[in-house]
């Protein structure tokens, strides 16, 4: 028999789920990428039921390892995350901290699905810092070292040394 103390812990635990998925989320889907709002929320609040399902089972039970199920939550996801990374050009790459969004809402899912509170808020507290002010400080960062890749192609072998002293003169190379 589930208690009644079960049952508001699990309400709790989902809610918040839904409330620190979406925050995430919303951030995500504002910026116009693949997976946003809606997408982190059924991450987190899938990750936040399984770990509740081991934790459930073992006490239904009184057996098991209440944390297995969660851990499959983690391998799982990366597979979620895979496909919001494109390959747009030959050195520019998208989606990558979308997928990393994915991922730690996994996480925060699995830490709340756990009960562990804190590190779900720390981590959620920081994870919306990083998408909504650090992409400013990497700008900042970033705008004073732009690197970008050219790419060029010659017909004839003839002017290739006159095409790269051509850049060598006008760019800082650092790749060839």
């Amino acid at each position: 028999k589930v208690s009644k103390v079960f049952f508001i812990l699990s309400t709790l635990r989902i809610f918040l789920a839904l409330i620190v998925g979406g925050i995430i989320g919303m951030e995500r889907g504002r910026q116009g990428r693949a997976a946003g709002m809606r997408t982190h929320i059924f991450v987190c609040m899938g990750a936040a039921l399984t770990t509740m399902i081991g934790y459930f089972s073992l006490m239904r039970y009184d057996s098991g390892d209440p944390l297995r199920i969660a851990a499959q939550v983690i391998s799982g996801i990366g597979f979620l995350g895979v496909g919001t990374i494109l390959l747009k050009g030959r050195f520019q790459i998208t989606g990558l901290t979308t997928a990393a969004g994915l991922w730690c809402a996994a996480a925060i899912g699995i830490a709340l699905g756990a009960g562990f509170y804190e590190g779900a808020i720390i981590t959620f507290v920081c994870s919306v810092l990083t998408v909504t002010i650090f992409w400013r400080v990497e700008y900042i960062l970033n705008k004073k070292y732009r690197r970008f890749g050219i790419y060029v192609e010659i017909k004839s072998a003839y002017h290739i040394r006159e095409a790269v002293d051509f850049i060598e003169h006008n760019y800082r190379v650092t790749d060839v």
